[in-house]
């Protein structure tokens, strides 16, 4: 499916909205139970060498200590550029680092596969 630009923008608004909330329920929401999430950042969380989780309980569970380490996580959305089975959502993530994130979309509209990118901010 090729999404439109109204379709990026509504689910990156309330992708945004709901890690804004905290409510990780919410965020968890977004996810298909074989999600794969390749980041920088998992490393940090996680311990040196790990850059991808996979599963949706384990992205829970690393979601949960992302939240627990940053309790003033506040995303800014900047943009949202649709694919075909995917979109690309562009914001300001913690600690004011320009972020991207490459998410694709299963069948049932979870998001199956996503690779985050980071630079720091300025």
């Amino acid at each position: 499916m090729i999404m439109t630009a109204d379709d990026a923008n509504s689910f990156a608004r309330e992708w945004a909205e709901a890690w804004n909330s905290h409510d990780l329920d919410r965020i968890m929401s977004h996810y298909a139970e074989d999600v794969e999430l390749t980041s920088p950042l998992v490393s940090r969380i996680l311990g040196e060498g790990q850059h991808t989780v996979r599963g949706k309980a384990a992205l829970r569970a690393y979601f949960k200590k992302g939240l627990e380490a940053f309790p003033d996580l506040e995303f800014v959305l900047w943009g949202a550029y649709p694919g075909v089975d995917s979109v690309v959502v562009h914001y300001q993530s913690v600690r004011a680092m320009k972020s991207v994130e490459v998410m694709v979309f299963d069948a049932q509209g979870k998001v199956c596969r996503v690779r985050a990118h980071y630079l720091a901010g300025s």
